[in-house]
C-alpha cells in the first residue's frame, strides 16, 4: 500500500511523462525500468515504446520475460541488438565496463530517437542509486537520458511499493545485472563465455532458484545463494553439479558467504579472492 509520500512522487513521475511528450524507454524486464515503462505507457500511450537491448550479455530467460510483461501490459516494444562485445574498451573488462556497454545502448536509442523523432529516453535509475560506482549512468547522462525515478526522488524500495499497488508482477523481482558481472575484471568478456555463465544459470533456474548468482573463475562456478537456500542447494547438489559441469566448468563451489550483489567489484583476474569460504559440490 502507498503512503501519501510515496502516492506525491508517483504523482511527479506520471508528470514528467507529460512533460517528456514522447519517450523510448531503455526496458530490461526487471522492476525499475518496467515501473517506468508502465507509466510511459499510462500518461502517454503509443507515444510511449520500450527498447529490449538483446546482446550476448542479456540472458534469453530475462528477454523473454521482458517481451511478456510487455505484451501483458500492451506495452509497444521493439527489440534492439546491441554490439557491445565488439568494443575492445569493454572486452578487455576493465572496472567501468558498464560505460561502454551503456555507451552501446544509448547511442542506438539515440540514433532512433533522432530518426523517428522521439523525445527523450528514459532508463530506471533510482535515488537509491545515487553514490554508488555506475559508469553506465554517466554513460547515459552524456547522451541526454532521463532517469525519471530518480528525478521523482523514488527510491528502491519506492519502487517496489509503487510497482505493487499497480499491480505488476515483477514488483518484488530480484535485482539481476547483466552476465558480464559473473567475470572477474581483467578477464576477458566474449560471447562464448558469456553463454556458459547463461547456461549455467539457466541450471538454477530450471531447480527453482530465484537469486543467484554465478561468479566465473576459470574452471570453477562459484555459485551465490541467499543462506537460506543452502539446504536446496545441497539437497540438488547431483543435478547443480552435473548441470553446471555440462555448462562447461570442470569444478563447481558453494560460496559460503551467500549472495551479495557486485561481490565482484574490484577484483580482477581469474583468481578467486581469499576471503570466499566455499564448498565443492561434487
Amino acid at each position: 500500500m502507498m503512503t501519501p509520500a510515496i502516492e506525491k512522487k508517483l504523482g511527479k513521475l506520471r508528470a514528467i511523462m507529460h512533460e517528456c511528450g514522447s519517450v523510448l524507454v531503455a526496458y530490461s524486464g526487471g522492476v525499475d525500468s518496467a515501473l517506468v515503462m508502465a507509466v510511459a505507457h499510462q500518461e502517454l500511450a503509443d507515444q510511449a515504446l520500450a527498447c529490449i537491448g538483446v546482446s550476448p550479455s542479456y540472458p534469453a530467460r530475462e528477454m523473454r520475460d521482458a517481451v511478456k510483461l510487455a505484451e501483458e501490459l500492451g506495452v509497444p516494444y521493439r527489440l534492439v541488438n546491441t554490439e557491445e562485445y565488439l568494443d575492445p574498451n569493454y572486452a578487455a573488462n576493465p572496472n567501468n565496463r558498464c560505460y561502454f556497454c551503456k555507451s552501446e545502448l544509448h547511442n542506438r536509442l539515440k540514433a532512433i530517437l533522432v530518426r523517428e523523432e522521439w523525445g527523450v529516453v528514459l532508463d530506471g535509475n533510482n535515488a537509491s542509486d545515487v553514490g554508488d560506482f555506475r559508469p553506465g549512468m554517466t554513460a547515459a547522462r552524456e547522451r541526454g537520458v532521463r532517469s525519471p525515478l530518480l528525478e521523482a526522488e523514488i527510491t528502491k524500495d519506492e519502487v517496489r511499493a509503487i510497482a505493487q499497488s499497480l499491480g505488476l508482477p515483477v514488483w518484488d523481482k530480484p535485482a539481476m545485472a547483466c552476465l558480464s558481472s559473473r567475470v572477474p575484471h581483467g578477464t576477458p568478456i566474449t560471447p562464448e563465455l558469456l553463454r556458459q555463465i547463461e547456461a549455467a544459470e539457466d541450471v538454477l533456474v530450471a531447480l527453482g532458484f530465484a537469486q543467484f548468482r554465478v561468479r566465473h573463475h576459470n574452471e570453477i562456478a562459484r555459485i551465490e545463494l541467499p543462506p537460506e537456500e543452502f539446504p536446496k542447494a545441497i539437497a540438488a547438489h547431483m543435478a547443480i553439479t552435473s548441470g553446471v559441469k555440462a555448462a562447461g566448468y570442470r569444478f563447481v563451489a558453494l560460496d559460503l558467504a551467500g549472495f551479495r550483489s557486485g561481490s565482484l567489484n574490484g577484483a580482477s583476474g581469474t583468481a578467486i579472492p581469499l576471503v570466499m569460504s566455499e564448498v565443492e559440490l561434487a
